[in-house]
């Protein structure tokens, strides 16, 4: 059995990332909409404003993916070679850090003369960020802002069904409305308790229960 163990959490997968992955609600229909109208976007710019948890990581992945832009994190920005796009996830991370202010300032302003578009991700809007370098902090509050709130409960249960049906997995929906109502507000934590009920009912080879689904959750919750 313990290889068995093993074997599952070898498997465990990861979050998928396409257009077909992500699961549009109320809640971010228009946000999807905003990332798909980028040839429309004010100065070809954009910024993705939401709580961690919230999908912008996965829109900005799918946008990447359909124009081909260059994958960045303001984490680790440095001033790329040219693309036709750029895509910057965690924006806000550069404040503070003067090199990556700067990198930041300088792909603005080369994306801008080469027409190429960006799109940027962040947790709050641009005036919220802290930037030290006044030429950056003008120019990004002159960009367009979409914002996402973090998943509503629809989303949740969307996300917990079909990530279960990936894995074969059977949640009955008392199960799904007893986690959706107990668990961290996140797709990516949907992610963590199908991954872990997964393992679990194959090491036990029980299936799914709502008493099983209490014990999966008390215990990534205590250990987040």
């Amino acid at each position: 059995m313990n290889g068995g163990r093993q074997l599952v959490l070898d498997l465990g997968a990861a979050p998928r990332m396409g257009r077909e992955d992500f699961m549009q609600t109320e809640g971010n229909a228009a946000a999807l909409q905003a990332v798909d109208s980028w040839p429309d976007w004010p100065e070809r710019r954009m910024i993705l404003a939401g709580p961690s948890g919230s999908g912008r990581s996965h829109l900005a992945a799918i946008w990447q993916t359909e124009t081909r832009a260059a994958a960045l994190s303001g984490l680790t920005l440095k001033l790329p070679e040219q693309a036709a796009a750029y895509a910057i996830d965690d924006a806000d991370a550069v404040a503070g850090e003067p090199r990556r202010e700067e990198a930041l300032f300088h792909l603005l302003n080369r994306a801008r003369a080469e027409g190429a578009p960006v799109l940027m991700t962040a947790r709050d809007t641009p005036g919220t960020w802290g930037m030290a370098l006044p030429d950056l902090q003008s120019r990004l509050l002159a960009c367009a802002v979409t914002h996402l709130d973090r998943p509503d409960d629809t989303l949740l249960c969307m996300s917990l069904v079909k990530l279960g049906e990936e894995r074969q997995l059977m949640l009955d929906p008392g199960t799904v409305d007893y986690l959706v109502a107990r668990m961290d507000r996140s797709v990516s934590f949907a992610h963590r308790i199908v991954d872990a009920l997964d393992y679990e009912a194959y090491s036990r080879q029980k299936r799914v229960s709502r008493t099983m689904a209490a014990e999966v959750l008390a215990n990534l919750q205590q250990h987040r």
